[in-house]
């Protein structure tokens, strides 16, 4: 109502004021019977008042539909009425609509595509990696060390790669169920404990074996080898410990990473959930990417997790995953 009335006022006060020109020339020249006047004004605005009714009730679906925006793509096809301009927006939204489909459906074409190359081509290049891992793994020469140390970050990466390209259709690639959280936590770092060996940190467990989440086993591990690549990662050569525990509170239950190193300082501690934000410690360890902790937040969102960190510098980190509304 309130767009009608806004689109009609210029209509009328034209009118009114059409309808008082009319008048001061027949008083000019000389017609004085007010009554008649008068009469003839109220004609005028009856007139006026009918033609803004019957344009009111046509075009009301019309004004309404201007009024609210649509909440989905699908409003876009709805009738608005059968008057000439109501007929000529419907095919105007009509047409965008058409038009946004298409744009959709390229979009998602070539997400398809990307994904599945990207899916692909992380494939085949394990094989080659696992071929150098074998060479390598028997050998004592320090040469072979090093080379079995850079696969091991080169496959480290590739799994990031696949997991920042899964997390795009993550729907359709997640499953919750119940998972032992102290078995979890084990396999984890035995996939780790090369990585522990080499930067000279040791994993500390404290964690009741009957302690269950709802989670993603899949996604979950991903979550715990970011932490505990972390962990690593900023406290390697400490020879201190990165332990893991977890404990219920409040219906809930809290898995805490936590390590010895140099810790988050403080003004980066809101901003180290921002993707490809690596922050004053991205400048003295060069192979920060500022993913991890990004796609962490992304995953725990998805599943209905929390994460929260608590750090300082030179004392460490912890880092903690909220697990809510778990039976334990």
């Amino acid at each position: 109502m309130r767009l009608f009335l806004r689109e009609h006022i210029p209509l009328i006060f034209f009118t009114i004021v059409q309808l008082f020109l009319v008048l001061l020339i027949y008083w000019l020249d000389g017609y004085r019977h007010l009554s008649t006047a008068l009469y003839s004004i109220f004609l005028g605005v009856c007139l006026l008042i009918t033609y803004l009714l019957y344009r009111y009730f046509s075009y009301r679906s019309f004004y309404i539909r201007l009024s609210n925006p649509p909440k989905n793509l699908d409003e876009f096809t709805e009738r608005t009425g059968f008057a000439p301009l109501a007929t000529a927006l419907d095919e105007l939204l009509k047409t965008q609509y058409l038009l946004c489909q298409n744009q959709l459906k390229t979009w998602e074409r070539k997400k398809s595509e990307h994904l599945t190359f990207m899916n692909q081509w992380v494939h085949q290049m394990k094989t080659p990696l696992s071929v150098i891992e074998l060479i390598t793994q028997d050998e004592d020469d320090p040469r072979f060390e090093s080379i079995a140390e850079e696969t091991d970050r080169m496959r480290k990466g590739l799994e990031m790669v696949l997991y920042v390209a899964r997390l795009g259709v993550f729907e359709h690639d997640f499953r919750v169920e119940r998972i032992q959280l102290k078995e979890a936590v084990h396999k984890v770092i035995h996939e780790n404990k090369k990585l522990f060996i080499r930067n000279q940190v040791y994993p500390e467990i404290s964690i009741d074996p009957a302690l269950t989440v709802e989670s993603d086993a899949k996604w979950l591990r991903f979550i715990l080898n970011q932490l505990l690549s972390n962990a690593i990662k900023y406290s390697a050569g400490s020879r201190e410990n990165v332990t893991v525990n977890a404990y219920p509170k409040n219906r809930a239950v809290i898995l805490e990473v936590k390590d010895r190193g140099v810790g988050i300082p403080r003004a980066d501690l809101s901003r180290v959930f921002r993707p490809f934000y690596t922050g004053e410690n991205g400048r003295k360890f060069k192979e920060s990417t500022g993913m991890g902790l990004y796609l962490i937040h992304e995953v725990c969102e998805k599943l209905n997790h929390k994460i929260e960190l608590e750090s300082e510098i030179n004392q460490g980190t912890i880092a903690r995953i909220i697990f809510p509304f778990s039976n334990h």
